[in-house]
């Protein structure tokens, strides 16, 4: 199960990191925690390329506009990605950082947003009297 192998990694990591951390090690244990996060991410990009293929032929079936369903695809993108790198800035100890990070990824996610709500408006005034 990738799930056992997935946890088994991060637990490695995490005890790695603290080890290091102990030893006055933190720059080692910053790069500890980049890569194992790079290679979980490895380990499920197939999922997420599944993910994405299989959303695209609901989209297709359901006749939703493809720039809609590209837009949210970004979104998503987007959100994981922040929160990746976020994370990265906390186990740094960057706090401060991290909240930029997260600050500047909903700022994106809204300006990706703009045209679906602006689409969602449309269809509220058509359908009210």
């Amino acid at each position: 199960m990738e799930v056992v192998q997935i946890v088994g990694i991060g637990l490695v990591a995490t005890i790695l990191i603290v080890l290091l951390r102990q030893s006055n090690r933190s720059d080692f244990a910053l790069l500890v925690s980049v890569v194992t996060g790079l290679i979980i991410f490895a380990m499920v990009i197939d999922k997420v390329k599944y993910i994405v293929d299989t959303l695209s032929n609901l989209s297709r079936n359901a006749n939703i506009e493809f720039t809609y369903f590209t837009t949210i695809l970004k979104i998503i993108g987007i959100a994981y990605i922040v929160e990746f790198g976020a994370q990265i800035s906390r186990d740094a100890g960057e706090e401060a950082i991290a909240s930029k990070i997260e600050l500047g990824g909903k700022v994106l996610i809204m300006v990706l947003a703009m045209p679906i709500l602006l689409a969602l408006m449309d269809l509220i005034i058509k359908i009210l009297p």
